[in-house]
């Protein structure tokens, strides 16, 4: 497998993890409080502070995944993996340092810290689509 396929597989693992996370979260929560209600907020804001910052970190990554996902799923389509591959572990480094952030903390400095690996991300795929664009024209 070359690194766009791994990173790519990495993305989605990392997905999956944060919903049996939340999922786990969700239900010990339900114990703990005596909760009769399977019924949750979307965005985590009825399971306490770190029940929401998880529901967050994993929408996040999910609403991100068809910008991030999509341009790696492109380039392996075309075969043009040769153009995602130096940078791909970058890009889920990134992914993974901004929601582990993002469940850690709220501070200023984590929201801030969190944008710089966002924009990482978002640097590289553009980056990306730019010169998968360059190839084909």
């Amino acid at each position: 497998m070359n690194a766009t396929i791994l990173a790519l597989l990495g993305y989605i693992i990392w997905i999956m993890i944060m919903l049996l996370a939340l999922a786990s979260y969700r239900t010990v929560f339900n114990q703990l409080q005596k909760r009769t209600s399977l019924v949750f907020k979307a965005d985590g804001s009825d399971v306490g502070a770190l029940g929401q910052r998880l529901t967050r970190a994993h929408l996040n990554a999910v609403e991100c995944f068809p910008f991030i996902g999509g341009i790696m799923l492109l380039a392996l389509a075309i075969n043009a993996s040769a153009i995602t591959n130096a940078l791909a572990f970058i890009v889920l480094g990134a992914r993974l340092a901004q929601s582990i952030i993002h469940i850690s903390s709220i501070s200023n400095a984590a929201v801030i810290l969190r944008f710089v690996f966002f924009l990482v991300q978002f640097g590289i795929c553009a980056y990306w689509a730019v010169m998968l664009l360059i190839k084909f024209l």
